[in-house]
């Protein structure tokens, strides 16, 4: 691409963003039209949008069937709908900065009293294949993670913006010490590899850094404690191709895994069983 070519796209960019217009891919367009015949669609999109959208794609040459007859899933366990009721309603809750009377049940099924809160983020378990709604208890002044599905009801109860940012700032505090790091290292031999690892990771904020001299990819994660299993589970899948480098209860799980691998086969393995308790591993494993 030539100069002049380059102050064309730019330009014709910022004239995009100016008017707020978006410019999609013909595939783009295709996976939209295949949205929109999704029966969750209905459900999961205001009836004005939803109009909107399909006004948008009228006549267009694009057409979903032929994408659709060479997608052909075989074998598919059934999975639960991504689609909840409640999603909508708090997403809205959270946009406009109000509180909640929440009430939910436990995992025993037991009906907990009305509790009044914030609303401050929704999430999608990868691993259980829920919504979650992370929030911020005015009782206990704590942070709160409930399954969609258990909440029995919830209405809007307005409070001050002030009070909503700060307990937003609280919120955020809880989870920094929540969270965790681990720096994973792709072995040289499998960085064409690169986008299948990277992939299995997706759900996860991460930074990656190559070092040109050693032609290694290092990749840092950062997740929250209890999703430390699934990563696990990822990198078990991966293999050979990474190896964790900082994370010491990790590096002790993948061990053990070897460890019990090769002895149901018959091989002894010449690492020691290191104890650990909550996560925190002896010094003889390290």
């Amino acid at each position: 691409m030539n100069l002049f070519e380059k102050i064309f796209n730019y330009r014709m960019m910022a004239q995009l963003d100016e008017h707020g217009a978006l410019a999609v891919t013909a595939q783009e367009r295709r996976w939209l039209l295949m949205m929109l015949e999704h029966p969750e669609a209905a459900a999961a999109l205001s009836p004005d949008t939803l109009e909107k959208l399909r006004q948008c794609l009228d006549g267009s040459d694009e057409r979903y069937d032929s994408l659709r007859s060479i997608i052909v899933e075989k074998a598919g366990s059934a999975s639960p709908s991504l689609y909840h009721p409640l999603l909508r309603t708090l997403r809205q809750m959270i946009v406009k900065k109000s509180g909640m009377q929440l009430s939910h049940t436990r995992k025993d099924g037991f009906l907990l009293p009305s509790q009044a809160g914030v609303p401050y983020k929704l999430e999608y378990s990868m691993v259980k294949r829920e919504w979650y709604l992370l929030w911020y208890n005015r009782r206990t002044r704590s942070l709160m993670t409930t399954r969609l599905r258990s909440i029995h009801s919830v209405e809007e109860m307005p409070v001050s913006e002030e009070f909503f940012n700060q307990a937003a700032a609280t919120l955020v505090q809880q989870l920094d010490k929540r969270m965790q790091h681990a720096t994973i290292e792709i072995i040289p031999d499998y960085n064409k590899e690169l986008s299948r690892i990277l992939y299995a990771f997706s759900c996860f904020d991460k930074q990656v850094q190559y070092d040109e001299l050693s032609d290694t990819y290092t990749i840092r994660l950062t997740f929250l404690g209890d999703e430390t299993e699934y990563v696990l589970s990822k990198l078990r899948f991966l293999g050979l191709r990474v190896r964790v480098t900082d994370h010491p209860y990790m590096k002790f799980r993948m061990r053990e895994a070897a460890q019990k691998s090769l002895a149901r086969y018959g091989y002894s393995s010449a690492l020691e069983t290191a104890k650990h308790d909550n996560g925190v591993m002896s010094a003889e494993a390290e």
